[in-house]
């Protein structure tokens, strides 16, 4: 248990609990750190725009959540966005000082995340543990939603004194490491703790969700499942274009996409134009993280994807993990350090960018049962024995640690 109940002040903007659609990082790892005694304080945004304003409070599974109202979406243009996360930078700078945490434990994006930081930690001795998601501002220069030279010197800027300013950085990848290292920082400041799977909450035995209400064109078929963000960098109308490939010689295919974001009506309209929308290519809005894993029960495979972005090769996506934990083959369009996982597990496999040649590759795997079987094996085991929730919280829980002392 923690000595004297230490105080951690957990600031991150998009914190989401497994009852939300998200990512459940932070509320996994904060309900940990809260049963090893510590006082954790969630400071975070309500992104719904029917939430109260202002701040509300509550308790969840034993820590405190601190939710100040920045309305919020992917559908949001780049300068919106831009403008939400300033207003929760102000807002949360007052919250984050006034809870007086004995450590603070930021988590990115986006990196404005940094003035909060800044403004609870003035004058204070309070150590300060950053955590990386993305690599900003190289990504959204890198996709172009950074343009200006203003905005890329600040973000530069706030990049700088976010790695110097903490006394221990965790990246989220082997690739995002190399970023921060390449800044000048020194090595034993840097710790890799990818995202990590749920292996209690997804696993082989889960029941596997029933279509034949809401999608009864899935049921008996074999689907290839994308779950996650619609949004510009994810390219998913590749998905849409695989699928106008195989529809007319694998009519035992399908492709359910599932999520929400900046581009569903544009993967919508693309499907459509191509005849596949309701045919063998389906979508439905985003699920809730305790709702995902009848989900992907109930697919022979999930993907991850992105457009051919050298950037995006660093990415450390939820799905990807949620996949692991539930044994099922994790099919990417990218390289990088999880092709390199998935290849050395056989755990799932990298297709190539182009939508003709991914077709077969799928198609080939789809109609192979033992090496389908032989994957969904290798995925839980990797799930279990590299990137356990359980495993990847004791390494972050030596990196608070150590600030600590």
């Amino acid at each position: 248990m923690a000595e004297l109940t230490m105080r951690i002040v957990y600031l991150h903007q998009y914190f989401k609990t497994p009852s939300m659609q998200g990512g459940t990082r932070s509320f996994e790892f904060a309900r940990r750190l809260a049963d090893e005694g510590y006082d954790v304080q969630m400071v975070t945004s309500d992104t719904s725009e029917d939430a109260p304003p202002g701040w509300t409070v509550e308790k969840v599974s034993g820590f405190t959540v601190h939710w100040l109202k920045v309305p919020y979406s992917n559908k949001q243009s780049f300068n919106r966005r831009i403008i939400a996360f300033l207003s929760f930078a102000v807002g949360a700078a007052h919250r984050s000082r006034s809870l007086r945490g004995d450590l603070i434990f930021a988590t990115s994006t986006p990196l404005t995340i940094i003035l909060p930081v800044l403004w609870a930690s003035l004058f204070r001795s309070s150590p300060l543990v950053f955590e990386v998601r993305d690599l900003w501002p190289e990504l959204p220069i890198a996709v172009g939603a950074l343009r200006h030279p203003l905005a890329i010197a600040l973000s530069r800027y706030l990049e700088k004194i976010a790695y110097k300013k903490a006394d221990q950085i965790v990246a989220l990848s082997p690739g995002m490491q190399s970023g921060i290292l390449a800044r000048g920082i020194p090595p034993d400041r840097v710790t890799v703790i990818p995202n990590s799977s749920d292996v209690d909450l997804f696993h082989p035995q889960v029941e596997p969700r029933d279509w034949s209400q809401d999608c009864p064109e899935l049921v008996g078929k074999k689907v290839v499942l994308y779950g996650g963000t619609l949004g510009f960098i994810n390219g998913v109308d590749y998905l849409a274009e695989v699928a106008a490939i195989v529809k007319d010689t694998h009519k035992d295919v399908a492709f359910l996409v599932i999520g929400d974001g900046s581009q569903q009506q544009q993967i919508a309209e693309r499907a459509r134009h191509l005849g596949v929308m309701d045919v063998n290519f389906f979508m439905r809005p985003a699920f809730t993280k305790n709702e995902m894993p009848s989900v992907l029960a109930s697919c022979k495979v999930a993907t991850s994807l992105f457009l051919p972005i050298p950037e995006m090769e660093a990415n450390s996506a939820n799905k990807f993990f949620d996949a692991l934990a539930a044994g099922k083959p994790v099919i990417i369009n990218y390289g990088g350090w999880q092709k390199n996982v998935l290849e050395s597990a056989q755990a799932g496999m990298s297709v190539s960018a182009s939508p003709q040649e991914s077709a077969t590759e799928i198609v080939q795997l789809l109609e192979d049962e033992d090496r389908l079987e032989s994957m969904s094996r290798n995925s839980r085991h990797l799930a279990e024995t590299v990137y356990s929730r359980d495993k990847l919280f004791l390494r972050l829980l030596s990196v608070l640690r150590s600030v600590l002392k």
